[in-house]
């Protein structure tokens, strides 16, 4: 059986980004895979209840994913509201429909304070990014899910077939 990958419902053409945008990741693979009924959608801050628009967010003082799941920093808006409690649900939310839905794999949107996985903002909103994961990127990987970014879609095919050609020969 072919696991199935969680994708960030912004990639997938759903304006629930922080600016009330989209970010669609147009590519062959995500038509098949939507095909093959391989795609579970989400926004991890819409699962949450934030609403859309929303203040833009950062992890407070360059830290990361981990030291919020941690408790050892926070995710803060633009406005000085405190949501970190939101992502920690948001995170919850993305690992339960993954484990629910048989996704071993997640394709999420980079940048992100949720979705980052190879970069996030380093909390000052002055557009400096740095390498880290967003929150709901690193429980994901707690949980055991291999996270790829969408500038990373290559390797996630490259893993998808692998799976796939491990499963087909019974490994």
């Amino acid at each position: 059986m072919v696991s199935k990958i969680l994708v960030s419902a912004c990639l997938m053409g759903h304006a629930v980004r922080y600016d009330g945008r989209a970010k669609p990741l147009v590519h062959p693979a995500i038509e098949r895979w939507m095909q093959e009924g391989l795609l579970v959608t989400i926004c991890p801050e819409m699962s949450a209840g934030m609403p859309v628009p929303r203040p833009p967010a950062e992890i407070a003082d360059g830290a990361s994913g981990e030291d919020v799941l941690a408790g050892k920093a926070r995710v803060v808006e633009l406005t000085g509201g405190d949501v970190t409690d939101e992502f920690l649900r948001a995170a919850e939310n993305a690992i339960r429909l993954a484990t629910d839905s048989g996704c071993r794999y997640a394709l999420l949107i980079d940048g992100s304070p949720s979705c980052g996985s190879g970069f996030i903002y380093d909390g000052t909103f002055s557009g400096n990014r740095r390498l880290g994961n967003g929150v709901t990127a690193a429980a994901l990987r707690q949980a055991g899910i291999e996270v790829f970014s969408d500038r990373e879609i290559d390797r996630l095919i490259e893993r998808v077939s692998h799976a796939a050609d491990d499963t087909a020969a019974g490994f």
